[in-house]
């Protein structure tokens, strides 16, 4: 179908804007008027002596070849520095619309494309071409959204889509292409043959930035957070962040005295905080954030980190902190979680008011080329699921990509609005400086190597313009590289200071935490007058609140509970922890897949009006001085989902965090932000989180996929107290659990394997005192006084009930039984106080569901073998196994009794089933 507004579908509103213009030309929108007076003019050329205006009119035609240049002209813009693709064929106007000869050689209406209603055909084509088919492609038309497009039209066709540039901002992008290319090329020189993932080919990408934070610091932005790859990154510490060239130079020269706490990582991976001073004296903080090789991964946790900014700075409208992610063309388009993100971007609970996105487009990964990366045309095809807008700029002509930068800052917080800047450019050097590129693409660096750079280029053009003096230029260049050879002399003497970050950053101030601070008692206990006065006004209901008949049993069932001071579930206890802590004005956020009401319906934080649909969240609605508490259901996403609250956890003081999955081996589809951030990140980049994850566990007989939360990989992980992992059994230990997770000194993340079955488990309550007198308890002590008992048996979650179950039923008083609550970091101090209660103890046995070579076996064996070294240590459990639970609830059953049998009964063997 013909993409213009002006086609026969269209005819009844066509005929009265017709009539509206008639009566008076300027009552009608500009665009219309413009297509009225072709429509006029060709209703009166010689060339239609009918006096038609149909789809048969010159002024129908430049109408259609007007949209076709405005939609299409993008695919046929000079884009390629190297000008490699030869399959782009040249804008032929007869591709789209059939001109006669005679028609061609009139004048045709403009349609306000040009000043004047009416110019020679050559004209308007020339115009055209310049406009969007140069060094710059734009695709904006895909919104469907005319004010938009307008918006668009109005910034690019007045001016030819050409650079409005003054002398002062040139010889600023000569001077940041000076710094960024002569960067490199010492580096090439002093360090030869140490990666550094070079930005020579994309060295346009250093005035862009520059440019993009002047741009935002004019339309009121106070924060910009960036995330990037490794490529050009040191560039980006050195030229744009401010970083030092001398604490540069001394990493490569790999300083042990300048090496930061902890394992630290490789200098090309690392953040950096700082202040951007702006041309007009306003001041940006720019923060960019640390990444692992990972390519990708750093992109939901910059949103995170933009959203938890915004809160810090009441940024309500989403203006005053900007999210700049910087891409790849091959990550872009081939890493899933990109596209997670971007479906981010209108989330209640996720939106950050658009994203600036860069792509650094080198034309190729590692050493695959885009035929085989994509199936589109271009890397940036992703972004066409939230409709954003997209610049296509060849990266040898910086002027247009400053021109490009600011419309596309503009565009952002105007209609906050994720869009996209594609960076035709290429890579100089290949994968990392030891790699030989022209083993596999003998033509593109065959290309490349005489190809000069985007500095040379840019230079000549200033030079034959009258810009810049030839000697300003030569003295611009030698003043820089006498500035890194100062700074290498520096680095090299040890006179280098590591700079401090900027007064006023958001990051947690860091301290190493001791084996015995992760212990330190916290007072976590709440008065029970305060519980129950928040349990009443949780349960209560606006006027005129239609809530379900079921719900309403749940919450008058809570209440109940708090009033005889018993019997308080798993639900309950978590909305009491909620509700203190928002009470006490510390804010309270929870995401993930159905956390509303809860996977297992156990939660009903946000209740439903049966007959409106309207929400009430009680835990909004305790006072008007509380703190603010968020839940979100989040999209189908574990990846973008963990990363984003991550990256959230990282900045707020005192704000409870918390993703749940859901089922546990969800969990298994955000491994990367797991092993890369969260358990790593405080050793190798000083960021410290203390996110909490629920993770429903439990072995039920519902089969393999949603038994296991994986307990394993997270012990395995666990070293110089990086985090947390425990598998709780009482409802207050979950309510004090998350209270000491913020009001503690220093911040961990922390991982609870949530219960399924004992949500509802008749035994798995707790009474009131348990809230208001006791506090977390690491390992929790057999409640039968089995002093002769000849085993102990150590467990930790759902096991037990069924363990102690058994016990009961068999009277049996020669086995003890204790519960490890906290995994990791484990209490050993209370497990050797705790064996010493049994004189008569014969052997100790470690009890889980899960099988051998999972749970927590693997990780407790030697701990317990260390502690207890005159004791035998004993495994019941199920056998190892490829799969972490059967598929049969009858054979489940079996197994299970199977286990529980083999603890309880001494004599015989203990061995897995």
């Amino acid at each position: 179908m013909d993409t213009t507004y002006a086609n026969r579908f269209n005819l009844k509103y066509m005929e009265t804007m017709y009539a509206s213009y008639l009566e008076n030309p300027d009552a009608v929108d500009p665009s219309w008027r413009y297509f009225f007076d072709g429509v006029a003019f060709a209703s009166q050329h010689p060339l239609n002596p009918a006096g038609e205006g149909g789809e048969s009119s010159t002024g129908y035609k430049m109408q259609r070849l007007l949209r076709a240049y405005r939609k299409w002209g993008h695919l046929y813009a000079k884009l390629d520095p190297l000008d490699l693709d030869q399959e782009a064929p040249t804008l032929k106007p007869t591709d789209y619309v059939a001109f006669t000869d005679a028609e061609k050689s009139n004048p045709v209406p403009t349609l306000g494309f040009l000043p004047e209603p009416h110019t020679a055909f050559e004209t308007m084509i020339a115009a055209l071409e310049r406009t969007y088919c140069g060094t710059i492609g734009i695709e904006y038309t895909h919104g469907s959204d005319p004010e938009r497009e307008q918006w668009f039209q109005e910034r690019i066709e007045p001016n030819q889509n050409q650079p409005q540039l003054d002398l002062a901002t040139k010889r600023g992008i000569l001077q940041r292409l000076n710094a960024a290319e002569l960067f490199e090329r010492f580096l090439h020189t002093k360090y030869v043959g140490q990666k550094r993932f070079s930005l020579e080919g994309a060295e346009s990408l250093i005035p862009c930035l520059a440019e993009l934070l002047e741009s935002l610091g004019g339309l009121g932005a106070e924060e910009v957070v960036i995330g990037m790859p490794h490529r050009g990154r040191l560039n980006v510490l050195a030229n744009i962040m401010g970083k030092t060239y001398a604490e540069i130079f001394t990493e490569f020269e790999d300083d042990p005295a300048h090496t930061i706490q902890g394992a630290g990582d490789v200098k090309y991976h690392k953040g950096f905080v700082s202040d951007f001073e702006t041309r007009a004296g306003a001041k940006i903080h720019i923060n960019l954030a640390d990444n692992p090789s990972h390519l990708e991964a750093v992109t939901p946790v910059v949103q995170g980190q933009v959203r938890a900014h915004q809160s810090l700075r009441n940024d309500e409208n989403r203006g005053k902190v900007v999210p700049v992610l910087i891409h790849g063309d091959a990550s872009f388009a081939g890493q899933g979680i990109v596209s997670e993100t971007l479906n981010m971007f209108k989330l209640e609970g996720f939106s950050t008011g658009g994203t600036i996105h860069i792509i650094v487009n080198n034309q190729i990964g590692f050493t695959t080329e885009p035929r085989d990366s994509r199936s589109t045309k271009y890397s940036s095809d992703v972004a066409r699921q939230i409709l954003a807008p997209v610049f296509h700029v060849n990266g040898d002509d910086p002027e247009a990509l400053v021109h490009a930068i600011r419309i596309a800052a503009e565009f952002r917080q105007t209609f906050h609005h994720d869009v996209v800047i594609d960076l035709v450019c290429y890579r100089r050097h290949g994968h990392n400086e030891g790699d030989e590129p022209s083993f596999t693409q003998p033509v593109m660096y065959g290309a490349i190597k005489p190809h000069p750079s985007a500095r040379k280029i840019y230079t000549e053009a200033l030079l034959q313009r009258g810009d810049v003096e030839e000697k300003v230029a030569r003295e611009l260049e030698a003043e820089f590289t006498a500035t890194l050879q100062d700074h290498l002399e520096s680095a090299r003497g040890g006179n280098v200071t590591k700079q401090a970050p900027p007064v006023g950053d958001h990051y947690h101030a860091h301290r190493g935490t001791e084996y015995a601070d992760m212990f330190a008692p916290v007072a976590t206990q709440v008065a029970e007058k305060t519980l129950r006065d928040l349990g009443e006004r949780l349960a209560a209901l606006p006027d005129g609140f239609n809530i379900n008949r079921k719900v309403k049993r749940v919450l008058d069932e809570r209440l109940r509970q708090l009033q005889a001071g018993e019997g308080i579930d798993w639900g309950n206890a978590e909305h009491l922890a909620f509700a203190s802590l928002v009470n006490e004005g510390i804010p309270c956020r929870l995401t993930g897949q159905d956390v509303k009401r809860g996977t297992f319906s156990h939660r009903h934080a946000g209740l439903f009006d049966s007959k409106t649909g309207a929400e009430h969240v009680p835990l909004k609605q305790l006072h008007p001085q509380q703190a603010g508490f968020k839940i979100y259901n989040s999209h189908l996403s574990e990846l973008a989902v963990v990363g984003f609250e991550f990256g959230y956890s990282l900045a707020p003081p005192k704000c409870l965090v918390i993703w749940e999955a859901q089922f546990g081996d969800f969990v298994n589809g955000a491994q990367i932000i797991i092993d890369q951030f969260i358990a790593a990140s405080e050793t190798k980049w000083q960021r410290v989180s203390d996110l909490v994850m629920f993770l429903p566990h439990g072995y039920e007989g519902q089969g393999p996929e949603h038994s296991s939360a994986r307990m394993e990989r997270f012990l395995q992980m666990c070293a110089q107290n990086n985090m947390q992992v425990a598998n709780l059994t009482e409802p207050a230990q979950l309510f004090h659990i998350l209270r000491r997770q913020v009001k503690r000194e220093f911040q961990k993340p922390l991982v609870i394997m949530t219960p399924k079955s004992l949500l509802r488990h008749k035994a798995c309550v707790s009474k009131l005192a348990d809230f208001s007198e006791n506090g977390f308890r690491e390992i929790i002590v057999d409640n039968k006084k089995v002093p002769g008992a000849r085993r102990l048996v150590l467990c930790s979650g759902k096991v037990y009930y069924d363990l102690q179950e058994e016990r009961e039923r068999r009277n049996s008083d020669d086995v003890a039984i204790a519960r490890i609550e906290q995994l990791y970091p484990l209490k050993e101090a209370d497990l050797l106080a705790l064996a010493e209660q049994y004189a008569d103890l014969e052997d100790i046995v470690w009890l889980q569901e899960e099988p051998q070579n999972m749970g927590a076996w693997s990780f407790i064996e030697p701990r317990l073998r260390g502690l207890f070294a005159e004791l035998p240590i004993r495994y019941v459990g199920r056998e190892a196994a490829a799969s972490p639970a059967v598929g049969s609830s009858r054979v489940h059953r079996q197994q299970q009794e199977a286990i529980i049998n083999r603890a309880l009964v001494i004599e015989h063997p203990v061995a897995a089933v």
